[in-house]
């Protein structure tokens, strides 16, 4: 070559040291658009998933805490189900049954004194009149001869008292007649007691005789 082609060549050809000087420049601009390449497709992968962002509406001096930084990430959800058949809630069945009150029971009428064993005296009119008991017993109907025995039974029920009541069984009159109603018209009348007395002595003991023999040896007839 001549030396004019050298000079031609050489100042058409790339200077070694400009070279060295470009090629770093070339090589961080690429490194920083990969860079940005990368950044922006990590972003669009991250987005979708809920990735925070910071919030304008909050200042820069807003200080930041545990608190704030969850609240920032909770999240409403709203579940909406559709075409869902919702059941009646069915709730168990129980019946209460209620004792009634029982009725209290009628109390029983109150009986009469005449018709009530063992009561006191019948309500019947005391005697108020007098007399001797040998009257009492001539009107009775009793013979003199039995006017003794009549005398023994008489003087140890009543002492001739035609009053005379029993407070525990109710026996009134002369002969002490139980119970009382027994005796045809009013029992407390010496001479209707002293009737009716002779009538029970022959009945159950066949006279006063027999009367006096079982009262003397029991003290009651």
């Amino acid at each position: 070559m001549t030396p004019d082609n050298e000079l031609i060549s050489s100042s058409t050809r790339p200077n070694a040291s400009t070279r060295t000087k470009t090629n770093p420049w070339r090589r961080r601009l690429s490194a920083v658009g990969a860079g940005l390449a990368v950044i922006g497709v990590s972003a669009a992968l991250l987005a979708p998933t809920g990735t925070a962002v910071a919030d304008p509406s909050l200042d820069a001096d807003t200080e930041l805490t545990a608190y704030s930084l969850a609240a920032q990430d909770t999240q409403n959800i709203t579940v909406t189900v559709e075409g869902a058949k919702i059941e009646p809630v069915t709730r168990g069945v129980f019946e209460v049954y209620v004792k009634p009150k029982p009725k209290p029971k009628p109390k029983p009428a109150a009986q009469p004194a005449s018709t009530r064993s063992g009561s006191s005296a019948p309500s019947r009119p005391k005697y108020t009149g007098g007399g001797s008991k040998e009257e009492w017993m001539t009107a009775a109907g009793i013979a003199s001869s039995d006017w003794a025995y009549v005398d023994y039974i008489v003087s140890r029920e009543s002492g001739w008292n035609p009053n005379a009541t029993n407070k525990s069984s109710g026996a009134c009159g002369l002969v002490q007649a139980l119970p009382c109603s027994k005796v045809p018209g009013n029992g407390y009348n010496p001479v209707d007691n002293l009737r009716w007395g002779s009538g029970y002595a022959s009945g159950r003991y066949g006279g006063w005789a027999g009367a006096y023999r079982f009262w003397s040896t029991h003290h009651w007839w």
